[in-house]
């Protein structure tokens, strides 16, 4: 079962202007993921569970390098390099929370991303995961042992109240289980009309 975790993430659109006049990487930090508590979806991450696979994916994926993520989430537990917008380059857990530091990359995907900040807009940052889950009191749903956090994504619906991340000095999906039904987000709006042109032909 393909889980996921959104938050919303908000950007200050001067920084984010700096970085892009600057020409240098523009990265944010902020809270990821939150255990411990129940978020809109009313889903429920244990803290023992999330600890684990935070010092698993720092101990990997982010000493490697290799701590992906894309716009959007696809309906697919497998990280898509042609769409891959950001880098997760440090990761903490500090008492229920997640706090990370992402790098905006200078892909396709990351340029929107980007341009997505200096227009002011606010995205979320969501978890992607694979396990179960079980039904556990007030109506709330608390995901298993068998939880294993693939990545963090940066997607158009928050579901988590409390968190944003902000640019520092140079220039973290949960929610409901995806659906086939679920096509197009408004991020997905957004991008087309920023590779499209007028006549409705994208340049990609």
């Amino acid at each position: 079962m393909l889980l996921q975790e959104y938050r919303p993430f908000k950007v200050d659109k001067q920084l984010v202007e700096a970085s892009i006049k600057k020409n240098t990487p523009l990265i944010v930090t902020g809270v990821l993921q939150r255990a411990n508590a129940k978020n809109q979806n009313e889903r429920v991450y244990p803290k023992d569970i999330l600890a684990r696979e935070i010092r698993s994916y720092m101990e990997g994926p982010v000493i490697e390098k290799r701590a992906l993520g894309e716009l959007d989430h696809p309906e697919s537990s497998v990280i898509n390099l042609q769409n891959v917008s950001h880098n997760v380059t440090k990761i903490r857990m500090t008492g229920d929370d997640v706090y990370g530091e992402v790098e905006i990359l200078p892909t396709p995907a990351g340029k929107i991303l980007q341009a997505l900040f200096a227009s002011g807009i606010t995205v979320g940052i969501s978890s992607r995961g694979m396990g179960s889950v079980k039904e556990g009191s007030g109506g709330t749903v608390e995901v298993q042992d068998d939880f294993e956090l693939l990545c963090f994504d940066f997607v158009s619906t928050p579901s988590t109240h409390g968190a944003f991340m902000r640019p520092v000095g140079r220039a973290l999906q949960e929610g409901q289980i995806i659906q086939q039904e679920y096509k197009y987000t408004n991020v997905n709006n957004i991008v087309r009309d920023i590779i499209c042109d007028n006549t409705g032909m994208c340049k990609c």
